[in-house]
């Protein structure tokens, strides 16, 4: 899963972060220009030419907007396979916990408290700050109008949620193929992508119960899962000009109001990060691992510092290897186990940032979340962070699965792309420096003679 970074940076040209950058600068300065002059010109005389500038903006936001649509379109276009794909795979790359014995239990439940953690801090939050409230009534108008069909329809179904034991039951969909075709446009008739989500943990073990009879399965899916990411890196490489058009439109309509509303979003999901990277890893450090926090950090700012500049966890794997191994001390073979199956399995910084994207877009989109709602998105962040491919921009089709199912607009994803790549670093940190942790724990917990007998001289097994 390392292909999509190989693409990210050619030495043919820029990297494609720096285009993303690039485009986002030119399409916000732009915008805000445009804004400005079709305020000034709304506002000016009333003679019969006084709208052509105004007109002509409406213009041109009319025919640049499609070219974001069309990026968003190539991600959402592969989201039910890339989901029900990766999701497999990740418990069948486990196997069979009965095998794996404790140190694959004792993983599996690091990974669900730091996940979960992960979420309700995001969640908790947004529901405190509400950074997506604080937009005005007819900006949100434009929004809807802009990014949602049907979006009274939408929000009027998300008011009308499902009572949390409902919720519950559906979990298991009685026609899994009916849930995906709904997944996304929201019109199934009972969990949608979660019950997909849950349908494909249910194959995922099913896989590993029957490892010999299911091999040609696994291949199929490793094969879809492959297409999958080729589709999202075609999309990427278009990115950095349909986020630049993305928000363009949204600058040339809200001007300084959406960039307001944003920087709001970006504290807030900072916030959440912060908390769980220094607080609440340093606890588990402190109570599981019974080792220094302040050393922890330090011996790991290497893989710390790649995560944050690849925005992958992915290409951090070699890096992160090495650190728990060399700096961390910890021994190979927990480190190999913990930090492979955490790659892909283990993304609480990201399953946080889902939380929080969510909410923050359904407050702007004027969605008001039920407890059950909000229940839905807590765990389907959880099962998203299973299943979220390790590298650059993996996650927004996972969001826009969890949006949909909540009844947001799925193309309102576009308001956040301008941000996203600063938060994606930033999300990767997390995601890096859990699975150390977890390591970290699980290594403790290992009998002492079993990491003797693994580790040799160079490991201090009596910290």
């Amino acid at each position: 899963m390392t292909n999509e970074h190989r693409h990210e940076s050619s030495p043919k040209g820029l990297p494609l972060h720096t285009k993303i950058l690039i485009g986002l600068i030119v399409g916000i300065l732009a915008g805000l220009i445009a804004h400005s002059l079709g305020s000034s010109e709304k506002g000016g005389t009333s003679d019969g030419n006084s709208n052509g500038l105004a007109d002509w903006l409406d213009n041109l936001i009319y025919w640049v907007e499609p070219v974001g649509k069309i990026f968003l379109r190539m991600m959402f276009m592969v989201v039910v396979p890339m989901v029900f794909s990766a999701l497999a795979l990740a418990v069948a790359d486990i196997g069979d916990v009965r095998k794996l014995g404790r140190m694959g239990l004792r993983t599996l439940g690091f990974t669900a408290i730091l996940s979960s953690s992960a979420v309700l801090i995001g969640v908790g939050l947004v529901d405190l700050f509400k950074p997506g409230k604080y937009l005005g009534e007819t900006q949100r108008q434009q929004l809807l109008e802009q990014y949602s069909t049907g979006a009274a329809d939408k929000i009027s179904k998300a008011k009308d949620a499902k009572p949390l034991r409902d919720t519950l039951v559906d979990l298991l969909p009685e026609n899994p193929l009916q849930e995906m075709v709904g997944a996304v446009d929201g019109s199934s008739k009972g969990n949608g992508m979660l019950a997909v989500m849950v349908f494909a943990l249910i194959c995922g073990i099913a896989i590993t119960a029957k490892p010999d009879g299911t091999k040609s399965f696994v291949g199929w899916l490793e094969g879809l899962y492959e297409i999958s990411m080729a589709v999202i890196g075609f999309a990427m490489k278009l990115a950095p000009y349909g986020a630049g058009c993305l928000v363009f439109a949204l600058a040339a309509q809200l001007g300084f109001d959406i960039l307001k509303t944003l920087m709001l979003f970006v504290i807030t999901a900072l916030t959440g990060l912060g908390l769980q990277l220094f607080v609440v890893y340093s606890i588990v450090l402190v109570v599981f691992a019974r080792m220094s926090p302040w050393k922890f950090f330090s011996n790991a700012s290497e893989a710390i510092l790649v995560a944050f500049g690849t925005s992958s966890s992915s290409a951090t794997l070699p890096t992160a290897m090495k650190v728990a191994n060399e700096e961390l001390k910890l021994p190979q073979r927990v480190s190999n186990f913990v930090l492979t199956v955490g790659a892909t399995g283990n993304q609480n910084g990201t399953a946080l940032y889902e939380g929080v994207v969510v909410l923050f877009l359904a407050q702007v989109m004027g969605v008001d979340l039920t407890a059950s709602q909000q229940f839905t998105v807590v765990l389907m962040a959880v099962l998203a962070g299973v299943g979220t491919a390790g590298v650059p921009g993996g996650s927004l089709p996972l969001i826009v699965v969890v949006m949909q199912s909540v009844g947001v607009p799925g193309a309102a994803i576009g308001i956040i792309l301008g941000v996203d790549r600063i938060l994606d670093m930033c999300r990767t940190v997390v995601n890096v420096t859990g699975d150390l942790v977890i390591a970290a724990c699980v290594a403790r917990a290992e009998p002492a003679d079993m990491l003797i007998a693994d580790a040799g001289p160079s490991v201090d097994v009596s910290k």
